[in-house]
């Protein structure tokens, strides 16, 4: 009889092994699973926010020498004043540039800022859309000691081609400017743009 009862309680004892076993290994997977979900939720909750960037890149603008030519984007925004398309392309060649007195331009007023220069220019339309073209009073001027300055004149206009018009697709204009400059060298630009990523259409660096 005691050898019966301790051969039963043999199997007794298994089975109450098997089942701790059986729950403590349920435990052990719960946890794991909820270790690994915390992590995942802290790694998710640690990655920074990827935000798009607020400041719209610059436009390119051709900064071109004697005999260079650029394509610049022309375009228009709302009534607002926002929300600038392009309409079409214009292209802009540096025939000459060359430094000039009053008498050589046939007038009696002197340069307030310092120096006349003959910039003369072609314009081509080489887009799909018409382009009004007016440079009066947007031809700035500066270098490295002379922030940007005015430096439209009305000398010369009326004589030869006027570069200020309407510029159908395929039309070109060669025609020069008279500019009042501070000094020799340094950049004028064109800043007859609407576009608000650009501080000029195109740049064109005087020669010394």
């Amino acid at each position: 009889m005691r050898a019966y009862v301790r051969r039963a309680c043999v199997p007794a004892v298994l089975i109450s092994a098997v089942l701790l076993a059986g729950c403590s290994s349920e435990g052990s997977d719960d946890e794991a699973t909820s270790k690994a979900s915390a992590s995942a939720e802290s790694t998710v909750e640690e990655q920074p926010s990827q935000k798009p960037s607020e400041s719209a890149p610059a436009s390119a603008v051709p900064v071109l020498k004697v005999g260079q030519s650029g394509t610049w984007a022309y375009g228009e925004t709302d009534d607002l004043g926002e929300n600038f398309k392009v309409t079409t392309q214009m292209q802009t060649t540096v025939v000459s540039a060359k430094y000039v007195t009053p008498d050589e331009i046939d007038t009696g007023n002197k340069p307030e800022n310092g120096q006349f220069v003959r910039l003369t220019l072609t314009l081509k339309n080489v887009g799909n859309a018409p382009a009004e073209i007016m440079t009066y009073g947007v031809m700035e001027w500066e270098d490295d000691n002379t922030a940007a300055q005015d430096a439209s004149t009305l000398e010369g206009v009326g004589d030869g081609r006027t570069l200020d018009t309407t510029y159908k697709p395929g039309q070109s204009v060669t025609g020069y400017l008279i500019l009042d400059v501070g000094r020799r060298g340094g950049v004028v630009s064109y800043a007859g743009t609407e576009d608000p990523n650009a501080d000029a259409a195109f740049k064109v660096e005087l020669p010394a």
